[in-house]
């Protein structure tokens, strides 16, 4: 088991979601914390409110994980902050609406340097420092799309993939080098964040009606809330869960892709069209 209490663990993305959530179910459990996000004033805010409910060491970064000088200057700091750091969750993610051909080359390689080499880069700039540690935990966040791949989603299911794959592979990596280090990938189905309502949209599309059906959309499938993600996403830290999968949607996907792995679309668009004629 990897402890809580008396780690201290770097979140990214930690300013809002389920990083914010991440953070403040960590410093309630005894965790020092070094929080970094863009978003400056909502980790200040952030850092203010742990402050007032406990004596935990907390590091504010701002850090723009599509940065790898950034990224860099992140690990430096946060070891420099909290020496016994043991706990890495690459949380931080971005979402871009559109299919294929309405999205861009450059739209894409934004969305790639966010959601999956930021978690490679932060990964790979931790890694030292958690070798040294006699205990330690990496916990990536892919999502449900990194198990199915709906359309719409052709950017964001492929970097969901590619960081499961990347994990799953590291963690075989480590296993037989029997590195102190254990490493989570976390999947979650329909989480209430706002990644959906702040996400770009693609060049080339133009229906405005369309991007307002894929956030309604999304709001009704998001059925977990934050902070239940970040329970799931504990309770597998503390067991060393290699898979977590967050929700129920998320475990249904799962095995209906398992038992369907070429046709499990055309399952969940009829319960999808059938959800939303209910909405009406």
């Amino acid at each position: 088991m990897t402890a809580i209490r008396g780690a201290a663990a770097a979140v990214t993305g930690a300013a809002s979601g389920i990083g914010r959530a991440l953070a403040l179910e960590l410093a309630a459990r005894g965790a020092d914390l070094a929080l970094a996000d863009r978003d400056e004033a909502g980790l200040q805010a952030l850092a203010a409110e742990i402050a007032k409910s406990g004596s935990n060491k907390v590091s504010v970064h701002r850090v723009d994980v599509a940065e790898p000088s950034e990224i860099e200057s992140f690990a430096e700091s946060a070891v420099a902050a909290h020496p016994g750091l043991n706990i890495v969750i690459n949380n931080a993610g971005v979402a871009l609406l559109g299919q294929f051909t309405e999205i861009d080359q450059a739209q894409m390689e934004w969305l790639f340097n966010i959601n999956f080499w930021g978690v490679v880069r932060t990964t790979r700039a931790f890694l030292p420092h958690l070798s040294q540690r006699p205990e330690a935990h990496i916990v990536n966040l892919s999502s449900i799309f990194g198990i199915i791949a709906p359309p719409g989603q052709s950017a964001y299911a492929a970097a969901k993939f590619a960081v499961r794959g990347f994990s799953e592979s590291l963690r075989h990596e480590l296993a037989m080098a029997k590195s102190p280090i254990k490493l989570s990938v976390v999947h979650p189905g329909g989480v209430a964040t706002n990644i959906a309502r702040n996400a770009r949209t693609g060049v080339g599309m133009t229906d405005n009606a369309r991007r307002a059906q894929s956030i309604e959309r999304f709001d009704a499938a998001a059925k977990t809330t934050p902070a239940a993600a970040a329970l799931r996403i504990i309770e597998g830290i503390e067991k060393n869960q290699p898979r977590i999968l967050i929700g129920n949607d998320a475990r249904f996907m799962d095995l209906l892709q398992r038992l369907r792995p070429g046709t499990y679309w055309s399952v969940l668009q009829r319960r999808i069209e059938k959800a939303m004629q209910a909405k009406k």
